[in-house]
């Protein structure tokens, strides 16, 4: 589990034969979790100032790939004790998301991110998202995207600051969120087939 709240940026050393190495200050041991740009891998090699990850198909399939390279955002997995910041983030990637607009505003800097539609009511209006591993509030849902405001200093300590329009970013949607609506999903499927149940008893009389 992690926070969403970026340990540093490491730099990307290579990608070859689905491992990536990565070059960072912060030293982890062979069998720890890392998120790297918000998805959660296994670190299988540490060395001198830098460690291996291995990117398995699914992650392959689900992440921008394009982004594993130059600086990548990383945090390591919670400890038992650490102290509890950000939201509960699974390093699970949802979607990828596409950043459609930058706006600089007095005190801050509004992304227009649009997603796929089925990942929709997953995004809440005041509710947590996580993009890239950072952890963000939803300012507001609109059609086929939201609207977030990132801070001075989240774009200073992060890679936002470099981002522009048309990248693709990693979306991971609120935890609770996605149990709520699936909940609800299930309930109507079994409501609907209960109903059609008896439509079937009544139909043989």
């Amino acid at each position: 589990m992690f926070t969403g709240l970026i340990r540093e940026m490491a730099e990307v050393l290579s990608y070859r034969n689905d491992i990536l190495t990565l070059k960072a200050r912060y030293k982890p041991e062979v069998g720890d979790s890392i998120a790297v740009n918000g998805a959660c891998l296994t670190v299988v090699e540490v060395g001198e100032g830098y460690f291996r990850v291995e990117l398995a198909d699914e992650t392959r399939r689900t992440i921008a790939m394009e982004n594993l390279e130059g600086k990548v955002h990383i945090e390591p997995a919670m400890r038992m004790g650490d102290r509890f910041e950000g939201h509960i983030v699974q390093g699970h990637v949802d979607t990828v998301g596409t950043i459609a607009s930058i706006r600089r505003q007095t005190n801050g800097t509004d992304f227009f991110i649009t997603l796929p539609e089925r990942y929709l009511p997953y995004i809440v209006p005041k509710g947590s998202v996580t993009i890239d591993g950072v952890s963000l509030t939803v300012n507001d849902v609109g059609d086929d995207g939201f609207r977030l405001t990132i801070i001075p200093h989240t774009m200073a300590h992060t890679l936002f600051g470099a981002y522009r329009v048309g990248r693709r970013v990693n979306i991971e949607t609120d935890l609770f969120a996605r149990y709520v609506a699936n909940i609800l999903e299930r309930r109507e499927s079994l409501r609907q087939k209960s109903w059609r149940t008896v439509e079937r008893f009544e139909a043989l009389f």
